[in-house]
């Protein structure tokens, strides 16, 4: 069954409306020029509301290491999505201060973005079209791709169950198809997550 990740929460409704469809994932975004930026202060007292059992994913662009192993350590967030240009020595400083799980995002363009998200040394892969553009990008070049990944851009109700039927990702990122007007909208959410869901529930049944 995939996964869910619901990112980009800013406010308290968000965090309820997440409370009550119960995905693996939420996502705080620490880039400050995103419209989605919450502070770490914003994002510890966002932490304090969430249901036990959902995981708090922090994303980061070009942060130091030591700020991201900080919000890890300190228990604001259970893993960090690195949305920059981290490179291999930025991932092993960043282990050097904290044992929590590192996602490692990759825009996919052409085959050779998908090696490299193959290779990467990080726990778990993101493969994304940007840094939020809300566009799907080409499903055909992560036919060979053989590590578990996330998949994100352009998702929402409307394609997700699609996409899991083609790739059978391991977990689904959204963002920007459960907004209105540029905040996230509950029902929204709740349609994108009962679409992952009942897709997978055609999956088991198919094979059965």
């Amino acid at each position: 069954m995939a996964k869910i990740k619901l990112c980009g929460l800013t406010r308290p409704e968000d965090i309820q409306g997440a409370n009550g469809l119960s995905p693996d994932y939420v996502g705080f975004v620490f880039a400050p020029r995103s419209r989605r930026y919450v502070p770490p202060e914003a994002a510890a007292a966002l932490r304090e509301q969430l249901r036990p059992g959902i995981a708090a994913v922090g994303v980061f662009v070009d942060a130091s290491p030591e700020m991201v192993a900080g919000l890890l350590n300190c228990g604001v967030l259970d893993m960090a999505q690195l949305h920059g240009r981290e490179d291999a020595a930025y991932l092993t400083a960043l282990r050097d201060l904290t044992d929590k799980p590192l996602i490692q995002a990759f825009r996919i363009q052409t085959e050779r973005d998908v090696l490299a998200a193959e290779h990467s040394q990080a726990d778990y892969v993101l493969l994304d079209s940007g840094a939020g553009t809300g566009m799907t990008f080409d499903w055909s070049l992560l036919q060979r791709i053989r590590r578990p990944y996330f998949l994100a851009g352009g998702l929402d109700a409307g394609n997700v169950g699609g996409a899991i039927s083609a790739l059978h990702p391991f977990a689904i990122d959204v963002s920007s198809g459960i907004e209105s007007g540029g905040v996230k909208d509950y029902e929204k959410m709740r349609q994108f997550v009962r679409a992952v869901r009942g897709a997978d529930g055609k999956e088991q049944n198919h094979d059965q």
